[in-house]
């Protein structure tokens, strides 16, 4: 490749995934499949602008997973580790074992030999550790039970793909063939195989131990007394780098390598600098390596035999959801996170790629086949995001409504002034509030198990749905004198709020705002008061940093005084413009935010206010009244 091709090639890729990745996200699709379509775009079977070079970018891109693992074994200490056997080496052994068992026995059915179907159920046994990693970090999903349990299955699948490499060229029927196919290594002229292969992985797997544990933190205290932050970053990738290529040397995978140097350094005082210099060029490398995998998929192919291909797609994707799903419920996975979990790793993974074609060479596949498992994994790889898409959109909200369907309570008939339909963290703060102070409430939710925790602290918290007319009733809306919304679900406030303006107009409404758009809807009914999401807390945390900056007290509480009142006038000014012209409503924020900045430093700089000792109640109570009416604004 010339230097002008170089350039050429790197501004598609990097064109690509500025157009594709942004349009994806904003459709909700993910950065992955965004990155696989522009692959596919620009392919060598649609648009021709990347041509088969693209497999030389894949493999060098695959270095982006050696990193995302570098970066995970920093977040877990060992003693997580060790925590997480019984699922790594149960549940990812199961898996592996039964996946490759039932999948190389449908590829014996369907006319392979059985060392064939062996490698076959191998290879296509294992899951991609990008796609999945990449999507569950994306989803927030890492630490759920689902991302826990698939990071496990994962992690059991690198390992094997070491000791499958060996097995392979046993299938072949001959070990000439896999000698003479198989790339030997040499260290100080010493042909590492055998024990002396395993000595050497012994050695290098303690060496890294030692290295990490006791004297990479001396290196980096001394690269970091430099004060230049480029040669950090050349020391943590040559950190990354050099663990890969010593593992790779003796035959064991560089993504396990790169994975163990991380969780021995997850004490390191070192690590958060590591991760920030590492994760750039781990996003950049995964974004090439699923380009390289949409560049991958062979569409002539797929056009020669469409049925063939997807019914061997459907097929691997069907067999591994089954048997994953199976072991998610024997595992205690439940209900949605069992769903993820399967459909997070039903997909064949990169290392398919590396182990088909060694396959090839060692004799046990031959071509035709082979052409046929690459485009089966790369489209499967490519149809997981869109899998994960449907579990979030319409198997999850099934699984959801099954798991909580149970009667509603029986609502105790006894007079109580106030209803509070929705009790999460917002409710549960203004009930203890209100029931303190002796006021008792009827408390409505739709999370059974919420209901359950709260009932055991001594809430009295019905189950039922607040947007039905004959629950309202039940728990005496007209009786009451206040309800308060406090559900998170701006359409759901609102239809509980339109319901009981049409059926109880004597109720005084207040309201949890979520967002502010749902503050203008709030507004549109004339709910009788609301107050926005963590709007007040985050004042009052303001208003301790000002005070730890300098300012007296008085005049931090004088200065948020002054912004909230400020954002409670301009919220009713836009209100009008917020439906009707957009751009006004922009330039009249913009117009807003400025008279903001001149007010609070007029505040500031006036002089009556710079000590403790200037609360002035008279005033205090004059504004109050201001803000709420009661006077006429000056």
């Amino acid at each position: 490749m010339d230097e002008m091709d170089f350039f050429r090639n790197a501004l598609v890729y990097l064109l690509a995934a500025v157009i594709s990745v942004p349009i994806a996200k904003r459709l909700g699709f993910g950065s992955v499949l965004g990155y696989l379509l522009a692959g596919m775009i620009i392919g060598p079977f649609v648009l021709g602008y990347i041509g088969h070079e693209g497999e030389d970018v894949m493999h060098f891109a695959e270095f982006g997973v050696v990193m995302m693992l570098f970066l995970i074994g920093l977040e877990l200490k060992p003693n997580l580790l060790w925590g997480m056997r019984k699922s790594i080496f149960g549940l990812g052994g199961l898996q592996l074992l039964i996946s490759a068992v039932v999948i190389g026995a449908v590829a014996v059915a369907l006319g392979q030999s059985i060392g064939a179907g062996i490698a076959i159920g191998l290879t296509l046994g294992l899951s991609s550790t990008a796609i999945v990693l990449q999507t569950l970090t994306e989803k927030g999903l890492i630490k759920q039970a689902s991302g826990r349990a698939s990071f496990s299955v994962l992690l059991l699948q690198d390992i094997a793909v070491v000791p499958i490499l060996a097995l392979i060229p046993l299938m072949a029927g001959s070990s000439q063939s896999y000698n003479s196919s198989r790339e030997l290594h040499y260290f100080a002229g010493i042909e590492i195989s055998g024990w002396v292969q395993v000595v050497m992985m012994l050695t290098v797997i303690t060496g890294i131990v030692v290295i990490g544990l006791y004297l990479v933190k001396y290196i980096f205290r001394i690269i970091a007394r430099t004060g230049l932050r480029e040669v950090f970053t050349a020391a943590a990738l040559l950190l990354v780098i050099s663990t890969a290529a010593l593992m790779e040397l003796v035959g064991l995978s560089p993504a396990l390598g790169a994975f163990l140097s991380g969780v021995v350094m997850a004490n390191n005082e070192y690590r958060h600098e590591l991760e920030a210099n590492i994760e750039p060029f781990k996003g950049l490398l995964l974004g090439l390596f699923f380009i390289s995998v949409g560049a991958s998929i062979n569409f002539g192919l797929l056009g020669s035999s469409p049925a063939l291909i997807l019914s061997l797609v459907a097929a691997l994707i069907g067999i591994k959801f089954v048997i994953l799903f199976i072991l998610g419920r024997i595992f205690g996975i439940r209900g949605g996170q069992n769903t993820m979990f399967a459909f997070s790793l039903a997909q064949g993974g990169e290392f398919a790629f590396v182990l088909v074609a060694f396959s090839v060479e060692s004799g046990v596949l031959n071509p035709d086949t082979s052409a046929i498992l690459f485009l089966v994994v790369a489209l499967s790889m490519a149809l997981t995001p869109l899998l994960l898409l449907l579990n979030d959109k319409v198997i999850m909200p099934l699984v959801y409504k099954s798991e909580n369907t149970r009667e509603e309570d029986s609502i105790e008939e006894e007079e109580t002034p106030l209803i509070i339909a929705g009790f999460g963290n917002f409710g549960v703060v203004l009930g203890r509030f209100l029931i303190a102070n002796g006021k008792s409430a009827t408390i409505l939710d739709d999370n059974p198990e919420n209901i359950d925790v709260l009932r055991r602290f001594g809430f009295k918290v019905y189950y039922g749905d607040a947007t039905r007319t004959d629950l309202l009733a039940s728990a005496g809306a007209d009786k009451a004198k206040v309800l308060i919304v406090t559900v998170d679900d701006p359409q759901k406030s609102l239809k509980i709020i339109d319901l009981a303006r049409r059926n109880y107009p004597h109720l005084k409404i207040l309201a949890r705002a979520v967002n502010n758009t749902h503050s203008y809807e709030l507004m549109d009914r004339q709910v009788d008061g609301f107050q926005r999401d963590m709007f007040e807390s985050s004042l009052l945390l303001g208003i301790e940093a000002l005070t730890h900056l300098g300012y007296k007290r008085y005049q931090a509480h004088r200065l948020a005084h002054t912004f909230r009142k400020h954002v409670r006038k301009v919220q009713h000014e836009l209100h009008q413009h917020h439906k009707e012209d957009e751009m006004l409503y922009l330039s009249e924020s913009h117009r807003h935010a400025r008279d903001l900045e001149e007010l609070l430093r007029a505040e500031k700089e006036d002089t009556d206010h710079q000590k403790d000792s200037s609360w002035d109640i008279s005033s205090r109570l004059e504004e109050a009244r201001k803000v709420n009416g009661l006077l006429p604004e000056e």
